[in-house]
């Protein structure tokens, strides 16, 4: 057991150099080692379920963010015509969501099948791989430039790079209630913070653990949405009582801040909160169920 907490106080001390000891002992115990949470059957693979594709690219920035490259990963469902234009979800921290603890391309190819949730291409994207790190933590990537700041800078890299290229390959609809973001921890306030500066672009977010926080501005959420007309964005979060609390804030009390403010302001909102840490593990296992009601005002076919 001591080895076993050396290892991960000397990882954590890895990715944020100047990070305390208090709040490594935060990050220990939001850990989803002990989560009450599985993955579901929507969440298997079925021999009798048409495998969508997943196919991995590089992208070197351009304009947006120059110095930065990053993987991301294209999932198509087999159901896809060219004839017809098809959704789109994008996910931050997009290996994340390919891998065991959510299994994300397998839960649309099920849910696509059932024909409970629209036609989706999937764009599975991770952060840029040199920046700055976090604020008073440090570190030496660009995700928390990316993804914790407020402002329009990470849409107009996802609209102006990114997109383009998906679109030069796939028919993508137009119809901002086509097209859903997601990400988790400061992935999930850049799915909001994206939808809330480009609402005419995407219609859809699911945050889970969402950094609304005071790393760089996402902590003045909540009060916007109360004094900001109510944009037309449905949005799905997700915490738990484990989540973490650290010197930027704590994550479950901003979340509950979240949903209180996107109530007051009426949006078309979930807020699930339950025995979790700071992880995918309670999302994941909920996923299905999040997408079909994330896509329950959308046509399936």
């Amino acid at each position: 057991m001591r080895q076993e907490m050396d290892t991960l106080v000397q990882i954590h001390k890895t990715i944020f150099p100047n990070i305390s000891d208090r709040d490594i002992n935060a990050f220990i115990y939001s850990k989803p080692v002990k989560e009450p949470y599985q993955l579901g059957t929507d969440s298997e693979r079925k021999g009798s379920v048409p495998e969508g594709t997943v196919t991995k690219y590089h992208w070197i920035n351009r304009k947006f963010y120059s110095g930065t490259a990053r993987d991301y990963w294209i999932y198509v469902p087999k159901q896809y015509n060219a004839s017809k234009p098809a959704c789109l979800m994008v996910f931050q921290d997009g290996g994340l969501h390919l891998v065991d603890m959510m299994e994300a391309n397998i839960v649309l190819d099920n849910l696509i099948h059932k024909q409970v949730i629209p036609v989706i291409i999937g764009l599975f994207i991770n952060p840029g791989d040199k920046g700055p790190g976090m604020p008073i933590y440090g570190g030496a990537g660009n995700r928390s430039v990316e993804y914790d700041t407020v402002s329009d800078l990470y849409s107009k890299f996802l609209m102006g790079e990114i997109l383009p290229e998906l679109k030069k390959q796939y028919h993508i609809t137009d119809d901002p209630k086509g097209k859903a973001i997601a990400g988790i921890s400061s992935g999930g306030i850049c799915a909001f913070n994206v939808a809330w500066q480009r609402p005419d672009a995407f219609g859809k977010v699911i945050s889970h653990c969402g950094s609304y926080t005071s790393i760089r501005g996402g902590d003045q959420f909540p009060e916007m949405i109360r004094k900001t007309p109510a944009k037309p964005i449905k949005v799905f979060l997700q915490s738990g009582s484990k989540d973490l609390n650290v010197v930027f804030g704590s994550w479950a009390l901003k979340d509950k801040e979240m949903a209180a403010a996107l109530e007051y302001s009426g949006y078309d909102y979930k807020f699930v909160f339950g025995k979790g840490g700071h992880s995918l593990k309670h999302g994941a296992s909920i996923f299905p169920e999040t997408l079909k009601w994330l896509w329950s005002d959308y046509p399936k076919i």
